[in-house]
């Protein structure tokens, strides 16, 4: 079966089977993904990254732990650490047991104890201890990958990138509004498809409603601010309880049911 960019995708792969629209021959217009971006910027006007920096050095490191972490867990750990170091000189001077002693609550905690480090030397010894702003240059740091590049280019240095993660895979397939059998096919089509003038803030709006809304199991589609947009067939309209929506962010909006 043909997929909405004309690939055939197997019937039986797991993407297929969770997100049965990347089967679909439906293109959801571009009136109602300017209407679902417009509804999110009403709710949020400036959404932004949950872990907590003050630099764009800080920012890298916050994400280059998130890897397989809450940023819940990645800020706990990095509001001890930053106080201490917060430059590649002062990190990089901590040596790996001293970094460990901060982040290892955090899962894989060796592994990106040597990254940290080893990205910290090479921003000293190639760029004077700055960030880079190119993504050639921050995917060859250790530990940073193209999701982790797209996050600094947007939240530190304002680009117009999606930074596809599990949560926005999983609305941009379940909603239709650019549905894929990989990430790198979801960044592509969010980065075609997203109005212009949502660029910067549509991966934080996404990323978001999937963390809070849009949720792999029981999704909250009754409250849902663009539950009539969506293309998700699968709804469900149980609603959830006040002690829930009581938990939810303050950027966070829901529907007056």
């Amino acid at each position: 079966m043909r997929g909405n960019c004309g690939e055939i995708f197997p019937r039986d792969s797991p993407q297929t089977k969770r997100f049965p629209q990347a089967l679909s021959f439906q293109f959801m217009n571009s009136h109602i993904r300017k209407e679902i971006f417009t509804r999110f910027k009403a709710a949020n006007p400036h959404p932004t990254t949950e872990l907590e920096y003050g630099s764009p050095f800080q920012l890298l490191i916050a994400v280059i732990l998130s890897a397989q972490a809450t940023d819940k867990g990645v800020n706990l750990a990095t509001r001890k650490l930053f106080p201490k170091a917060n430059t590649p000189e002062k990190i990089l001077a901590l040596g790996e047991a001293g970094l460990q002693d901060y982040i290892k609550s955090i899962g894989l905690y060796k592994t990106k104890t040597k990254n940290i480090l080893a990205t910290c030397a090479m921003l000293i010894q190639h760029y004077g201890g700055e960030v880079p702003r190119t993504r050639e240059q921050l995917e060859k740091l250790p530990g940073v990958g193209r999701k982790t590049a797209n996050v600094v280019l947007n939240t530190a240095f304002g680009e117009p990138t999606m930074a596809v993660d599990t949560h926005i895979f999983r609305v941009a397939n379940r909603t239709g509004i650019a549905p894929g059998k990989d990430v790198l096919e979801v960044e592509r089509k969010l980065l075609k498809n997203v109005p212009r003038e949502f660029g910067h803030d549509a991966h934080h709006w996404l990323i978001l409603h999937g963390r809070y809304i849009c949720i792999a199991r029981k999704p909250m589609c009754a409250v849902c601010i663009i539950n009539d947009l969506c293309e998700f067939k699968e709804k469900n309209l149980d609603m959830p309880s006040q002690e829930r929506l009581n938990k939810l962010p303050p950027g966070i909006k829901t529907l007056n049911v």
